[in-house]
């Protein structure tokens, strides 16, 4: 009665010894953790709109960013109901100014424009510009079935549609945290695997340097170099030099955390082991020390876009980064200097949004990450 038992048995271990062993890469284990992070994906998700709005930034943009129209014209109402009945598409309103007073400030009353909804469209017609800089086309993401205006968010006091401004200065301002981050990354993980790999007299003074470096008051230092460029100067020499002083001072943080991870993995018994083969110093760096070193390295670089996003914003409301014709974030809020144009036009801070989405975007995702980078 027993015979059956022991087949099944036998059959069931013939499986198991012929089932292919599935063994993950550490990429596979480290996505397959940050997948079941939700702050981690709608972080990445974010990041990759915002990157795909800036590569595409004229497609997205529903108007020419410097053509002037109405100066501080409110956003326009969008709206899925007409005087008459709902609609399934949703239609504009322009708001205007209607012959009625304000009883307090005996101010025209501001209202929409009920009489003349305007249809959105998908794929609308708009200004001329080049995609990718080849192409001459016309065509929008979204923008007004009859060719019209279309102010989602209001103008600036120049009439300059802030949607499309704030699409537009995408670019620069991603730009400049990118371009930052990756040379902060660059040289700050090999000076500090350099430093803590060759210890003795090069890592004490080197140390020392770093200190120097980080013991700066970092804002007024930021203020006074860029005073140094001329005000004519041209717009990449001031875009240029903020990225050279990010950088200048940003690196040294990096590489004091690179030193310490560095140092600890010189004492792993496998790199000890590749040095009494006679391994060089290089392959023990390349091979040994270095891709155990990136997964901190990659938490860094997602954590420190956000501050350089901040930085840059900062440093453009104060007119120290990016000047005219460029469009940054930081250079669209120096509108908002005065209480006065912000109690009577609030939807100038609108880009004040844009920096927190991309701030919110890169914080999830370097969260998500962190978590998901030692998925043992």
């Amino acid at each position: 009665m027993s015979t059956p038992h022991i087949h099944a048995g036998e059959a069931a271990d013939d499986r198991l010894s012929t089932a292919p062993s599935t063994s993950q890469s550490y990429p596979a284990l480290v996505w397959r953790r940050f997948r079941k992070s939700i702050p981690g994906m709608v972080g990445f998700t974010l990041v990759c709109a915002l990157l795909i709005i800036a590569i595409f930034a004229n497609f997205f943009a529903p108007m020419n960013p410097n053509a002037n129209t109405a100066s501080f014209a409110p956003p326009d109402q969008i709206s899925f109901f007409t005087k008459d009945s709902f609609t399934l598409w949703p239609v504009a309103y322009a708001i205007t100014e209607s012959a009625e007073l304000d009883p307090v400030t005996y101010q025209p009353l501001m209202g929409p424009d009920m009489e003349n909804p305007r249809p959105l469209a998908l794929f609308a017609k708009g200004w001329d510009y080049k995609f990718l800089g080849l192409i001459p086309t016309n065509r929008h993401f979204i923008g007004v079935s009859d060719g019209s205006s279309l102010h989602i968010l209001g103008t600036d006091k120049l009439g300059r549609d802030i949607l499309s401004r704030g699409i537009v200065g995408s670019r620069i301002s991603l730009m400049i945290s990118l371009v930052s981050i990756t040379l902060i990354t660059v040289i700050g993980t090999l000076a500090g695997i350099t430093s803590g790999y060759l210890g003795g007299r090069f890592d004490m003074w080197f140390q020392r340097f770093v200190e120097i470096i980080l013991a700066f008051p970092q804002l007024p230092l930021y203020l006074a170099l860029t005073t140094l460029i001329p005000v004519t100067a041209p717009s990449y020499i001031f875009l240029s030099f903020v990225i050279l002083v990010i950088v200048g001072l940003g690196w040294a943080q990096l590489s004091r955390e690179v030193r310490g991870k560095t140092m600890s993995m010189a004492r792993v018994d496998y790199v000890r082991a590749a040095m009494a083969v006679g391994a060089s110093d290089r392959r023990i760096i390349t091979r040994h020390i270095l891709p155990n070193v990136m997964s901190h390295v990659i938490v860094a670089v997602t954590l420190g876009i956000p501050t350089i996003i901040l930085l840059e914003s900062f440093l453009g409301f104060l007119g120290f980064a990016v000047k005219p014709p460029l469009i940054s974030w930081g250079l669209m809020l120096q509108d908002a200097g005065t209480f006065s144009v912000i109690g009577s036009y609030p939807w100038i801070l609108s880009p004040v949004g844009f920096v927190l989405l991309a701030v919110f975007a890169f914080n999830a995702l370097g969260d998500g990450l962190r978590d998901a980078i030692d998925p043992y």
